[in-house]
């Protein structure tokens, strides 16, 4: 998606969210046909405008995080100009993978909804199992390898954000 969203006001409010669902199935559709990626496409809705659109985009960026989710977070980020979403919600076709689950709590979104769930995207060849199956391992147990280097120069970077009078929290 090229620039900012618009601060688009539905014209009839929808409750439901049925219209910012479809938005959402046509938006995944797009990349589809596009060839831009997988079928999945997600708006962010902030008080009755849709502030955030994204759908999949990682084979035609080449970037592994290009999801919908993401790229609908990036936008209605960049639209409202704060990096947290409290009061918008999240319309997307799945059910989100590890890595837009975690972009969607970090970014704060007050609630989500989805129309497919992660089991019907693995039966489309999505299989996100393995990745949440990873994530409550101990670091030594995953197959990514994986190993601590500079404990010591990392924890100082720690002790001086905690000091840190100016520093943003988030």
């Amino acid at each position: 998606m090229d620039g900012p969203p618009s601060l688009e006001k539905n014209a009839s409010p929808d409750p439901s969210g049925e219209d910012w669902m479809r938005e959402a199935i046509r938006l995944a559709r797009t990349g589809m046909l596009t060839s831009s990626g997988g079928p999945f496409g997600a708006v962010v809705v902030c008080e009755g405008s849709v502030v955030g659109r994204g759908f999949n985009q990682v084979t035609q960026l080449c970037d592994p995080t290009a999801h919908a989710e993401v790229t609908a977070i990036r936008e209605a980020c960049h639209a409202l100009q704060r990096f947290e979403l409290r009061g918008c919600f999240l319309y997307t076709t799945c059910e989100p993978c590890p890595m837009c689950l975690s972009a969607i709590y970090w970014a704060r979104l007050d609630k989500v909804y989805f129309a497919s769930t992660r089991l019907e995207a693995a039966a489309a060849g999505f299989d996100d199992e393995f990745i949440y199956g990873q994530i409550p391992l101990a670091v030594s147990a995953r197959t990514l390898p994986m190993e601590q280097l500079f404990p010591e120069a990392a924890a100082e970077l720690f002790r001086e954000w905690s000091v840190n009078p100016d520093k943003t929290l988030y």
